[in-house]
């Protein structure tokens, strides 16, 4: 059987002890439902990446009764890759501010879920995740252009043009205000460097350089 969980009622939780959840659009009104039917079912851990806040959802699996560890990732390496068009096109990236985010690799965040998950001394946890450098949008993209042997540059645009931008690609005025209201002041967790990936995998976090290894085929002419 198939489901999604902003449809609780259409997945299936038998035999299942570990949970995990990355809170998405439309999971507010639900969130609540999807952790009790799990809970019901037999889960006993989960983990949770949270939405930028502790909703609904976040809250109904702390009071679950369960074992649950919430992660709280700023912001992601991989939201580079809305740069690839440009890239090829140009080589102009085009970004309203140029300020310092300590980025974590989404793979990061992947693997400190699934060892709360499947290891003890996580439950009631609350995890703050960043990259190992805080790099200013110009740093990234410089970094960008190394490793693509090429020059690459920063053109700065408004705030409203950031906006129309995210709403000409479906998103909403209300997540498209806060997410450029986000970037234009990052909280003070997201422009300093934790070393809680480095605490719970026993091993560095990895670093944008490594994350641009990954991915420089995708901005390849």
């Amino acid at each position: 059987m198939e489901g999604t969980h902003t449809a609780p009622e259409t997945l299936d939780f038998d035999g299942v002890t570990r949970l995990h959840i990355t809170v998405t659009a439309g999971l507010a009104d639900v969130g609540a439902d999807l952790v009790e039917r799990a809970v019901s079912a037999g889960v006993r851990r989960m983990t949770i990446v949270w939405g930028g806040y502790a909703g609904p959802t976040e809250q109904a699996m702390a009071e679950s009764g369960a074992e649950w560890t919430r992660l709280e990732p700023q912001e992601f390496m991989s939201n580079a890759l809305t740069w690839v068009d440009s890239v090829r096109a140009d080589g102009v990236i085009r970004e309203p501010f140029d300020l310092p985010s300590a980025v974590v690799h989404e793979a990061d965040i992947g693997a400190v879920a699934a060892t709360a998950l499947v290891e003890d001394g996580h439950s009631g946890k609350v995890y703050n995740l960043t990259g190992p450098e805080a790099l200013t949008t110009r740093e990234r993209i410089a970094i960008l252009g190394t490793a693509l042997g090429r020059d690459l540059a920063l053109e700065r645009i408004t705030r409203q043009q950031a906006i129309d931008r995210l709403l000409a690609d479906g998103v909403s005025p209300q997540d498209a205000e806060y997410v450029i209201g986000w970037h234009s002041d990052p909280p003070v967790e997201a422009r300093t460097v934790d070393d809680t990936v480095e605490r719970v995998l026993g091993r560095p976090a990895r670093t944008f350089a490594q994350w641009v290894k990954e991915y420089a085929d995708r901005f390849s002419r």
